[in-house]
């Protein structure tokens, strides 16, 4: 009842409860990037990082015992440092911080709740992550010996001993949530997303955020990404449209096709546009399609079929807007960056649950799309290099993606354009197309002939 009576309008701080490897760090950064895409300033404080502030190596399992005194208190300073930033994070005017430590006792839920909702008038939302799946307790387990910080100078024989030591300790102390004795507001996630229970959970922002936990699903594999081949409309430098793919476009989906039966799974999907050219080139890779309409590329709505110099020359004044803010900017009768965001929502939902899954797309969507996974900032995404004729390749590593990028042997034009120094709207045609990359109508007519064709 406490909590129902803060504003809804006032920031939020989840706390993450649970032993080591129950996917609680995993959980903090896909939530994290999940509400920064939907706007909400999001942030995780890693109490485990600002334990490693105090020690400059780890030393062993003993810092976790309850009766070390020295060790408990290490931990206990790292917990205050890690909350006083996340507060400092909401009074700066931010949305959410998400405090991933372990927070295994009802005295230390107590007082972060009393603090967060008494003292500062916050919302404040516990995640309790419980796993018993034990295929997925190896693999979290697996993942915390590959990738945490506190085993990269052990043996595996070393970090194995010293990890089934830690988790006995704080299984000791562990006093799971119970809703009948402890007055607070928490989700319990069991099995990364396999069940999902709610207690006391008020708010418009809290029910987006369990909605969002109910549909997750453990971390897919591997995804692969590729814009279309070469089309007829980048050859000669216009954009959007339904073109055809050129010469070049159709040799890039053959050897696409021949490059994945090499190196991707034989259970491999294929997701495209319901444009022509990304139905093209899936047209060969034996895999089963899906067309999808929120893959479309970017409409750029009055623009459309134009070149940049076309683009120019006829509205000179929406081409110094676009160049001013492209995230934001809206092709008049078309869309922006952040309607493509909107529209990719339930895409990117379904991909993080997904495996070995490629996705045939457009520039413009794909920046978008692999910005979230790779959790860039927005203001980034417009002028991401996804280039023609390049695979793209995500493999999940921890709650991070690896990414592996891979030119196919086929020539193609390079459809990249920086931002321009100048955007201004009084601006000289010369300076708002300074970065407009080459086409066939601007470069020399004899690079697309064959010599016979140059001496005629």
């Amino acid at each position: 009842m406490r909590a129902r009576r803060i504003s809804q309008f006032e920031p939020l701080l989840i706390a993450l409860v649970g032993l080591p490897a129950r996917g609680k760090s995993q959980l903090a950064h896909r939530l994290a990037r999940h509400l920064n895409w939907n706007g909400e300033s999001t942030k995780v404080f890693d109490c485990s990082e600002y334990r490693r502030r105090h020690m400059a190596l780890y030393g062993t399992h003993d810092i976790f015992r309850a009766d070390n005194l020295q060790g408990s208190a290490v931990r206990r300073r790292s917990a205050r440092e890690a909350v006083t930033d996340a507060i400092l994070w909401l009074k700066e005017g931010n949305s959410v911080a998400i405090f991933d430590g372990t927070n295994i006792t009802r005295e230390q839920r107590q007082e972060l709740n009393g603090y967060c909702l008494d003292s500062m008038g916050f919302r404040i939302l516990f995640i309790e992550c419980v796993c018993e799946d034990q295929e997925l307790l190896e693999k979290n387990i697996i993942e915390i010996l590959h990738y945490s910080a506190d085993y990269k100078a052990m043996s595996e024989e070393e970090a194995v001993d010293d990890l089934r030591k830690k988790l006995e300790h704080y299984m000791r102390q562990y006093e799971p949530i119970d809703g009948t004795v402890e007055e607070i507001s928490f989700v319990r996630v069991e099995n990364m997303g396999e069940t999902v229970t709610a207690h006391k959970v008020y708010g418009q922002k809290e029910s987006g955020i369990l909605g969002y936990l109910s549909g997750m699903r453990t971390s897919p594999q591997v995804l692969y990404f590729t814009r279309h081949g070469e089309s007829e409309f980048n050859a000669i430098g216009r954009i959007g449209g339904n073109s055809s793919l050129s010469a070049r476009g159709q040799s890039y989906a053959r050897v696409l096709a021949e490059h994945l039966s090499a190196v991707a799974s034989r259970d491999l999907r294929v997701w495209t546009s319901e444009l022509l050219r990304t139905k093209q080139t899936a047209a060969h890779i034996p895999a089963p399609k899906r067309a999808i309409r929120a893959l479309n590329e970017l409409d750029a709505g009055i623009c459309e079929g134009m070149t940049y110099e076309e683009m120019q020359e006829q509205y000179p004044q929406e081409f110094a807007w676009r160049d001013q803010d492209k995230l934001r900017y809206r092709y008049p009768w078309g869309e922006s960056y952040i309607d493509i965001m909107t529209r990719l929502r339930p895409v990117l939902s379904a991909l993080e649950d997904e495996d070995n899954i490629l996705v045939v797309g457009h520039q413009a969507v794909l920046r978008c799309m692999l910005g979230y996974f790779l959790d860039l900032k927005l203001d980034e995404l417009p002028y991401m290099n996804v280039p023609l004729h390049t695979v793209v390749k995500l493999t999940a590593r921890g709650y991070k993606y690896e990414v592996e990028m891979t030119k196919l042997p086929v020539e193609c034009v390079d459809t990249h354009r920086k931002q321009p120094k100048n955007c201004s709207i009084s601006r000289t045609t010369a300076d708002a197309l300074v970065t407009v990359p080459s086409h066939y109508d601007t470069l020399p007519s004899n690079l697309w002939q064959n010599p016979s064709e140059t001496q005629l």
